[in-house]
This record gives structure tokens, sequence and C-alpha cells, in this order.
């Protein structure tokens, strides 16, 4: 292909956080260029960040409805190769079906629909379309993390014994402390958000790690969750021990309440010859232990890093790479997926390198299975079953 990628955006607009990261990640690389898009649910509102975005105001929709319709009309090569999802949990599921069934390929942020069954369903309309459908579980795109997956595909740390994953912040301490009410998270409200607030926002990143990194499935898992910040339904922090498929078991925690964190995602995963650890705040850096042998800490950048994580890194060692260049790889192999797809040539035999509809599912079904268990006095509930 000669040129570089249509994209669409539904949400997004004006002081939007997270339409900003996947604009600027997208166009990191210069290969996708944004050039329609609903940005908000008020026709104003997109019209006014469209001019922001310098997006041509006759591809500025007041709906994605409207936007699908029309960008489906153009010629091949002009409308949009693909659409980006940004909008609130409970309109993936309707933006994301309308595209599909519009011949679009699909880049949605996570998580992936309101709730287990709309994953299901839209799973089903993936297939049918054929076309191309990507999730933004944007932890996946680090360097350090790819060499971590690679490392255990290829059996250095043996058999998977133990896994630590922790993702605690700390933003809204104030509010549980009668500080600050001036605290918002659309997050918070069930109707919007779903069944869990800190679970389903960041505990899934968490899951979604452990999985991409070791490979294993959840056979099962024991919860508790915790109403801190006074006014609240859902949870602001959560604590759960998980028992994998193999034998493996695991502690996994988040918290929105953990005085002093920022962004602290971190995992550690014992192995029989080797263990991991891999630190988001630090994230040029993967730990290799051993008890009978000094630690050994692996940097991105440096010759002696191969494979998909030498292919994820664009600077030299010592000029550092963070959270917009990993959401920029997923983009990237999701982009490279979309050109086969446009080509006729989708899928590739070897696959691709993003999370995907099965990865939202998992995560729905571990954001429902979590409540469960927290609401179940018998605790210990078994994870369903989730179709290859």
């Amino acid at each position: 292909m000669n040129r570089k990628l249509k994209m669409g955006m539904v949400g997004g607009g004006r002081g939007a956080f997270i339409g900003g990261v996947h604009r600027r990640a997208a166009n990191l690389d210069g290969k996708i260029e944004l050039v329609a898009g609903a940005f908000s649910s008020d026709p104003k509102k997109s019209k006014q960040s469209g001019k922001d975005f310098f997006v041509d105001p006759s591809r500025t929709y007041g709906s994605y409805q409207e936007m699908a319709e029309k960008e489906a009309l153009l010629p091949e090569g002009e409308r949009i190769d693909f659409v980006s999802i940004v909008v609130q949990n409970y309109l993936h599921f309707d933006v994301a079906k309308t595209f599909l069934k519009a011949g679009f390929n699909v880049i949605c942020d996570k998580p992936v629909t309101l709730d287990l069954a709309q994953a299901r369903e839209l799973r089903k309309v993936i297939l049918k379309s054929k076309k191309v459908f990507a999730l933004t579980h944007n932890y996946t795109g680090y360097p350090m993390v790819k060499l971590a997956r690679d490392m255990v595909k290829k059996g250095k740390l043996g058999k998977i014994i133990k896994v630590v994953c922790e993702y605690p912040q700390g933003y809204a301490i104030t509010a549980l402390t009668g500080e600050s009410k001036a605290i918002s998270n659309w997050r918070a409200d069930p109707k919007i958000a779903g069944v869990s607030n800190c679970m389903g926002d960041i505990g899934t990143h968490a899951e979604n790690l452990v999985h991409y990194i070791s490979g294993l499935e959840i056979d099962s898992l024991c919860a508790d969750l915790s109403v801190n910040i006074p006014g609240r339904v859902l949870d602001d922090d959560g604590n759960l021990l998980v028992r994998f498929k193999g034998g493996a078991r695991g502690i996994l925690y988040a918290s929105q309440i953990s005085n002093g964190d920022e962004n602290n995602l971190n995992i550690r995963i014992y192995g029989t010859k080797k263990s991991l650890e891999w630190h988001q705040e630090h994230p040029n850096e993967l730990i290799v232990k051993d008890a009978r042998a000094p630690r050994e800490i692996y940097r991105r950048g440096n010759d002696y890093i191969t494979g998909a994580a030498a292919e994820n890194t664009r600077i030299p060692f010592g000029h550092p790479e963070g959270f917009i260049e990993a959401f920029a790889n997923v983009y990237n192999s999701a982009a490279v997926a979309i050109k086969d797809e446009i080509a006729g040539k989708y899928p590739r035999k070897s696959g691709y390198d993003f999370p995907d509809i099965r990865d939202g599912i998992i995560g729905m079904a571990f954001i429902e299975t979590v409540v469960k268990s927290a609401n179940s006095k018998e605790k210990w509930v078994k994870f369903p079953s989730i179709p290859k």
C-alpha cells in the first residue's frame, strides 16, 4: 500500500484524555491519518473538535450512525479504512457493531463492551464481517513486555508456578478522606461503566498483562471487592486469589485508593528455572531473577534485545520510551492486519501481535466472575469457558 491508512474516530472530542492518547499514538509513526469523526454526541461539540483536529468539516459528523452511513458511500481509498472507538463503555458494542456491519475495520478502547453477553455477541458480528478488530490493551505494546512474553514462550522460566500482578493508583484518596468532593468519574456509574469500576477499568489491564506474558488461562478465582468512597456503589479496590489451568497460582490486586501510588502497574512471574519482574513506571527494564545466580537487568534498545521487543523499539538505548509509544505499537500491529484486509490477505497464518476480541471476552468474563465471587458466600468461582 502506497498511502497512509485513513482513520475515523468516534468519541474523543475536546477535553477527552484517552481520545488524545489514541490520536497521538496512531499518528506517531506517520502511517495513519485522521480524516473523519463523530467526536461527541453533541453535534456542535463534534464540529468544534473536528476543527481542532484539522478534519474536513464535511467529514465531521453529528452522530456515529451518520458517520458509518456516509463514509460507506465514499469510494474505496477515500473512505476511512478503520474506526477508532473511544466512547464510554456502554456505547462500545453499538458503535463497533454499526461500523463492522457497514464494512469497516475497528480498533476499540477497553473494556470491549458493557457486559459479557455483549462481548460474545460482538464476536459473532466480527466473524461474520471478516474485518479486523483490535482492542487497545496498551501495556502489551511495551518492548520489555514483549521480551518477557518471548522468554516465557521459549521456556526460559521453566514451569510457571506463581504470578503476582498489582495495579495500585491513589488518585481517589482525597475523595475517600473528604478532602475533595470534586472528583467525578463516570466509571463509578453502573449504567455507563457496567458492574465494576476499579476492576473493570484497571483490573482488566492487570488480567490482560498476565495472560499476554504468561499465556495462562484462569480456572477459578476468589475475589474481595470494597467500596471506600462515600456515595459510590461500585468498587474502588479489589484483591484476588487466582487458580490457573495447569496448576499455577496467582495474586492480583487493583486499587484507586492506594495512597501515594500514581500508575504503579507491575508484574512478577515465578518459574522453576527463573522469574521475571516488570514495572510500568520503569518500563525500559526487565528484571530476570534466579535463586542460583545474580539478577539480570535487560534494558530496551540494546543489541542483545531481539525479536518483537527490538521490532517495537524506535530509539537507541538511554532514550526512554513509554506510554504513547506502547499505545502506538498496538496501533502499528493492528495496521498490519488492516492493510492485509484491504489487500485481501487477512488473516495471516502466523497471526498478529495485538489484543483481539478473545482478549475482550476474557476481560468481560474476568469482571463478571470477580463481581460474582465477591458477592458469593462460596467465594471460589469457576471461570467461564472462552472459545479460542
